[in-house]
């Protein structure tokens, strides 16, 4: 898909490493009629509510644009670098349970879909496996719902390589607040107890100066590793450079290309001392990454906290970025999906969907706007992409206006990877088929993208409601983690009004 972007808000970031981004201009060419979409008018009932809590400050997010509809005539190709991030998410939920409505430039929508875990069924005898279905949109009549799901081979937890990680983590004194710096500690502490024998663990901290506190050790001596974990005390500058370069120096020296190398980042993504521009520290984590040292970073903190850092260096550096703003979050992601967080199975992930002019006559991927890859570089091998962990699964939603009544043959979805394990690239086709209606758990993830619409303020949904996504989502939601879903649904209903 070439690159159109059509500005709903101006960005909005303030006091942070990364500046303010800039407005993106609107597109020339008008947009799709709405008369196609019909959405229930907004409630205008509105009841007096107290002043609003105080917004976090010192929030740094990035404003990456809004996908507008695309003619099939124009362009029938879409394509994007797959993502499996989450942070997002999270972001928001920290923000509602605080009594607020995130920034609209807080939120991507792909990583509010990729909380929940779909149930896509794992491939037997290849790394991925494509499933494509869809249905009449919920919230757009007149047109239908794609769903692009692919789903990452499983590697049972006694199958995993060994893992030599190295802990780099953020001590300076902005960890203090809100007692940052407790839940890294807490958080890591699930993860060591997750960790084999076979593992090792080394740990840096930054505060004004980096510093390394454990050499690389067995988690055989699991009593070391959480003992020094346990020593850790807020204070002092934030040099993230000199932090995560000795982490890197570290991971170089115990490279195994038989295991696992991963730099863990626990920060609340401000540098104030040293290299605190993006590009520099960027560009080196790019060189270890091509070495297969890769960094997955996890956030923490609201107020001074900088998102934009925290995702560009876990795509800068092939790993994946989350958010953890509970001891929850970090159960969920330490123990649930601990394999799939350290094992990558496929780098460069890159997504095709080429739509038949004949039967659809336009289209808009929800999300994934900064993911966006030029559709003549989805061949090109030398172009970076995205990085998928064992089980991971990976999904884009799709609208689109058919051109027929016709639901089959619409179009191929097409996966181009590089096999880790077999050190070679491979592709994989299916082709694009819709159905009569939604299944239950598409209708939920649906709900869930609509929501992230509304809150980034999207031109495509000033037309629909909160009472809407929350009639849908109470429908719809099932088990733990989507009934929560219901409840910050009803929590931002009553903030703003």
């Amino acid at each position: 898909m070439r690159k159109k972007i059509k500005s709903a808000t101006a960005a909005v970031c303030v006091a942070s490493l990364m500046g303010c981004s800039m407005s993106m201009a609107p597109e020339n060419s008008a947009p799709v009629s709405m008369q196609d979409r019909a959405y229930p008018a907004v409630s205008s009932s509105q009841a007096e509510m107290p002043a609003a809590p105080r917004q976090p400050e010192a929030m740094t997010f990035k404003h990456y644009g809004t996908n507008p509809f695309i003619s099939t005539d124009e362009d029938n190709l879409s394509t994007f670098a797959a993502d499996v991030d989450t942070g997002s998410y999270s972001i928001m939920r920290q923000y509602i349970r605080d009594g607020n409505l995130p920034p609209a430039d807080a939120v991507r929508v792909e990583e509010y879909i990729h909380y929940f875990s779909p149930n896509y069924p794992a491939p037997r005898d290849q790394t991925f496996a494509i499933q494509v279905d869809g249905g009449p949109s919920p919230f757009g009549s007149g047109y239908e719902l794609v769903r692009i799901g692919i789903k990452g081979k499983e590697i049972p937890a006694v199958d995993r390589k060994p893992a030599h990680l190295v802990f780099v983590i953020d001590v300076s004194g902005s960890m203090e607040q809100e007692n940052r710096l407790e839940l890294v500690k807490k958080s890591l502490r699930i993860l060591v107890d997750q960790l084999q024998p076979s593992d090792t663990v080394g740990i840096v901290v930054y505060g004004s100066t980096g510093e390394v506190i454990l050499d690389p050790t067995s988690v055989e001596d699991k009593k070391k590793i959480l003992a020094s974990i346990d020593r850790l005390v807020p204070g002092g500058s934030t040099n993230a450079e000199e932090g995560l370069m000795l982490g890197y120096e570290m991971a170089s020296r115990t490279f195994d290309k038989q295991a696992i190398n991963r730099v863990i980042l626990c920060s609340d993504g401000v540098a104030n001392v040293g290299e605190t521009g993006p590009d520099g520290i960027l560009r080196s984590i790019e060189d270890y990454a091509r070495k297969d040292i890769y960094l997955s970073t996890f956030g923490f903190g609201m107020g001074n906290y900088n998102d934009v850092l925290m995702e560009q260096l876990a795509n800068k550096g092939e790993g994946n970025y989350a958010y953890i703003d509970s001891f929850s979050e970090a159960r969920r992601i330490f123990t649930e999906a601990l394999t799939g967080t350290l094992q990558t199975i496929a780098r460069d992930v890159k997504i095709q969907v080429e739509f038949d002019p004949q039967k659809v006559e336009r289209y808009r991927l929800l999300g994934y706007e900064n993911r966006d890859v030029r559709d003549e570089d989805f061949r090109n091998d030398a172009k970076d992409a995205g990085e998928i962990g064992a089980g991971h699964a990976v999904t884009a939603l799709y609208e689109v206006k058919l051109k027929t009544e016709q639901k089959t043959d619409l179009g191929t979805v097409r996966v181009r990877y590089h096999d880790v394990a077999a050190n070679q690239v491979a592709e994989v086709a299916q082709p694009v088929q819709i159905h009569s209606e939604l299944s239950q758990e598409l209708q939920f993830l649906a709900t869930v993208a609509e929501f992230a619409e509304i809150l980034r303020e999207s031109y495509w949904a000033k037309d629909s409601s909160l009472e809407q996504v929350l009639a849908s989502a109470e429908a719809t939601a099932q088990g733990e983690q989507q009934l929560e879903f219901v409840r910050l649904v009803k929590d931002s209903l009553v903030i703003k009004r």
